[in-house]
């Protein structure tokens, strides 16, 4: 999914063979990777870093009684005695585990790729009712190579290759087309000149098998797991290699199992415009506060206007129309920063005042180490997963097409997933995604209007997993559960506490659009709610 920086912060074809399941691994089914493993890690829990190294528990408010471990997988699940790597985990633990209903461990995992899950459990811990709480232990962990975990991946200096005003992502010739080709392969360069080693195994299916080699360090012969967006493949894929191993399995804002990467990416083009243009309309209904058009065509004229100006003339010297672009991005994750956004574009618009403009590139634009490390990782897992076009005149092609159609996403999208094209790993073959009868009964949960992981998908998703049952809320918001929609939650809670599944069909309705800034101030909107949940990718 494409990765923003504040999107993660709110959340293929294998044969079946005599039982195992023959891998982009190396060939080695499951039953014969399980014969090989390396004797089960206790795993040594202890308290949690309380320094600046821990930089995603930094943006949260500690849960009381969070415990931490590390853990050494195979770096190459093929080789379970080679070389390993370690994985970064947290606990917090069941608050009444000895009643008897003690329902084992809830592992979470918030999507990404490249996005911590600690802080996504810390959230979880706090959020959900205390009657799930107290009869769950509840798991995050970075998957390999992100934050904690080492070796955590980084390809380039974010102070230098993201310092702002970057290129314009929408290529207005031959030119500026080269300029961004060469910022791509010079990543993929980079990438393949640090990491050579770990790239191949940089793999969604090594991160289920690490899953697995987690499972058995807690001691659990079943694990229950909730997983947002791209955490939703790493649940699917886990689900598909090891079906006996889960308890209870939730699926929030679904990944489309038969797109992985590019298409999916393509799908993702369209459904982010869709949403952009909701935002413009919403605009439209609010222009008593923003001023900005009376009707979407009048705002998506202003929109397109600022974006042109901006790229002559950057905001404050800092925000040029790529800024801009992943700035607004955030807007399709989550309509809780329309207020936000609409407010700091009316101010620039309507007074020529920047600061709101500066303040929400420095909230949802501006890239660090952090994101540095989860761009790494992302490109090295989608890249790696599955085949890319290697000829950049099919990506072209498809890039100008859908740009006629949807302005918005098509060529930034294409520009952050275009070291693809230049990936110094071999790409493998995904794994086939497929239900077994050993599965229990999955909760899927999704809003009808996601740009991030678009319905379509979820609707693909859900036929590959006969035991699934859909709750759809009927907004458009990405990661509904345990985001103010109560209806949803008690899905959720149902769910995790016994197993019940909704009937099918069932829906929520979506949580009351945001309401406008109750008054204009020069840093741009007041009165929005601020974001303050963990990453969700």
């Amino acid at each position: 999914m494409r990765r923003v920086k504040r999107c993660v912060r709110v959340v293929a074809a294998v044969a079946v063979l005599a039982g195992g399941v023959v891998s982009a691994q190396g060939g080695a089914a499951t039953p014969a990777v399980a014969a090989r493993a390396r004797p089960v890690q206790a795993l040594a829990w202890e308290a949690c870093p309380a320094d600046g190294r821990d930089v995603a528990a930094a943006r949260q408010v500690r849960t009381p009684g969070t415990e931490c471990a590390t853990l050494r997988v195979p770096l190459d699940h093929r080789d379970p005695s080679g070389r390993a790597i370690t994985l970064a985990v947290n606990r917090i633990k069941a608050t009444k585990p000895r009643d008897g209903h003690h329902l084992g461990t809830l592992l979470v995992n918030p999507g990404g790729p490249g996005a911590s899950g600690r802080s996504l459990a810390e959230h979880v811990a706090r959020t959900l009712p205390p009657r799930i709480t107290e009869r769950y232990d509840v798991v995050g962990f970075d998957p390999r190579g992100v934050g904690l975990s080492r070796p955590a991946m980084r390809c380039v200096d974010p102070e230098v290759y993201y310092a702002p005003p970057r290129p314009d992502a929408v290529p207005r010739g031959a030119d500026d087309e080269q300029v961004l080709l060469g910022r791509a392969a010079e990543y993929a360069e980079r990438c393949g000149s640090l990491w050579a080693w770990l790239l191949p195994h940089m793999t969604t299916e090594a991160v289920a098998r690490d899953l697995d080699v987690l499972r058995a360090a807690l001691g659990e012969e079943r694990i229950s797991y909730l997983g947002y967006s791209y955490g939703t493949y790493i649940g699917a894929v886990y689900a598909t290699l090891f079906p006996d191993r889960v308890n209870r399995l939730v699926l929030d804002s679904s990944v489309d199992p038969g797109g992985v990467w590019y298409q999916t990416n393509l799908a993702q083009n369209l459904a982010f415009d869709r949403r952009h243009r909701d935002f413009l309309a919403w605009t439209a209904r609010n222009n008593r506060v923003y001023r900005l058009g009376s009707d979407a065509r009048q705002t998506t004229f202003a929109w397109y206007a600022m974006r042109a100006r901006l790229r002559e003339r950057p905001a404050g010297g800092v925000v040029g129309p790529s800024e801009l672009d992943d700035m607004f991005t955030v807007g399709g994750y989550t309509d809780r920063v329309w207020p936000e956004l609409a407010g700091a574009w009316s101010s620039y618009v309507r007074r020529g005042d920047a600061r709101g403009l500066l303040a929400a590139y420095e909230r949802h634009g501006r890239q660090d180490a952090e994101d540095e490390n989860g761009y790494a990782v992302y490109l090295s897992v989608q890249c790696t997963d599955a085949a890319w076009p290697r000829d950049w005149n099919a990506w072209r092609a498809d890039m100008a097409r859908q740009h006629r159609r949807a302005p918005f996403m098509t060529w930034p999208n294409a520009w952050y997933n275009a070291p693809c094209a230049f990936w110094p790993a071999q790409a493998g073959t995904p794994v086939a995604i497929k239900g077994s009868p050993a599965l229990p009964p999955i909760l899927m949960l999704q809003s009808r209007g996601d740009a991030a992981t678009p319905y379509a998908g979820a609707l693909e998703m859900r036929e590959r997993f006969p035991t699934a049952r859909m709750v759809v809320d009927q907004g458009g918001n990405h990661g509904v559960s345990m985001a103010g929609n109560t209806c949803v939650d008690r899905h959720l809670a149902a769910y995790l506490a016994d197993g019940t599944v909704p009937a099918r069909g069932a829906t929520c309705a979506p949580v009351p659009a945001p309401r406008p800034a109750a008054r204009m101030a020069g840093g741009g909107a007041k009165g929005h709610d601020r974001l303050t949940e963990p990453r969700r990718g």
